[in-house]
């Protein structure tokens, strides 16, 4: 029981050694909130089709993205506005374009594992 914290030491547990797991497991609140946050922005299609394009892409403009993405260039522009906003990703202008890239690495780190994880069962799904 040396994870549990004091307030909540006088609670009934089952298995010390479990709560002790799932603490250090859940870890700090901060980081539970920051991760809940980039499910959230995840949690929209339209969101999520965007960091996909950013992420494989690179550097890419609000117009190549809304036709990679089938959105309109206004709806596009709202999403980046909010993925900004959160720390997600990073405008540069070069010249009159806005280009948009991922600056969170840990987003990348895990957009990577979900188009990898696709990729894999498409080949699965097609070789059977």
């Amino acid at each position: 029981m040396h994870l549990v914290p004091q307030d909540q030491r006088s609670r009934h547990v089952l298995d010390d050694e479990q709560v002790c797991h799932a603490i250090s497991g859940i870890g700090e609140p901060d980081n539970v909130t920051s991760w809940s946050t980039r499910f959230a922005l995840l949690g929209d299609p339209g969101r999520l089709a965007l960091l996909l394009g950013i992420h494989h892409a690179g550097p890419i403009s609000v117009t190549d993205l809304a036709v990679a993405a089938n959105m309109r260039d206004t709806n596009v522009s709202q999403a980046l506005r909010l993925l900004r906003a959160n720390g997600i990703v990073t405008a540069h202008r070069e010249g009159r374009v806005v280009r948009y890239r991922l600056t969170d690495d840990e987003m990348a780190e895990l957009l990577e594992r979900v188009t990898s994880r696709a990729v894999s069962i498409a080949r699965f799904r097609a070789a059977h």
